[in-house]
């Protein structure tokens, strides 16, 4: 199992991965503007998307952003977004794999704290964090700012 920075040839992998978990529906990028918006992360250094490959094959992605802040003395956070593995890896470390290589460059960056969210409907998820050692902590709110998702 490798864990690397994902590339503008794993995007059509990567966009199968966010159909399957369920993370992006019929209504996402194409495959050719996803690399391009990918290629665009190169201007956010501290915010990387990264790719899970066995023989090869990218089978699991997930996306951090560690930023820094003015609070808490300066010391950056990490947040993770967008876990997803393919259902037929599920259950054979790969997540555990990626949120253990998220948090290992938390702890190399000197962050305090890394979180994440996730939908309140996805209790396998949540007990899946919690195994990790993630704890509930307050609540997470959103308020759209934008055009309306499309259904």
């Amino acid at each position: 199992m490798v864990i690397r920075d994902a590339e503008a040839r794993d995007v059509a992998a990567i966009l199968a991965i966010y159909k399957a978990a369920r993370i992006e529906g019929e209504d996402g990028f194409g495959v050719e503007e996803a690399a391009a918006h990918l290629e665009s992360f190169r201007a956010y250094p501290n915010y990387k998307v990264f790719v899970v490959t066995i023989e090869g094959e990218v089978l699991a992605t997930y996306a951090l952003l560690i930023m820094n802040n003015l609070a808490k003395r300066g010391r950056p956070s990490g947040i993770v977004e967008d876990v997803g593995v393919m259902p037929g890896h599920q259950g054979k470390g790969i997540g555990r794999a990626m949120i253990a290589h998220a948090m290992e460059r938390c702890r190399m960056a000197g962050c305090y704290k890394l979180a994440l969210s996730s939908n309140l409907r996805r209790t396998e998820a949540h007990e899946f964090y919690e195994g990790l050692g993630f704890e509930r902590h307050g609540y997470s709110f959103v308020v759209p700012v934008g055009p309306p998702e499309i259904p």
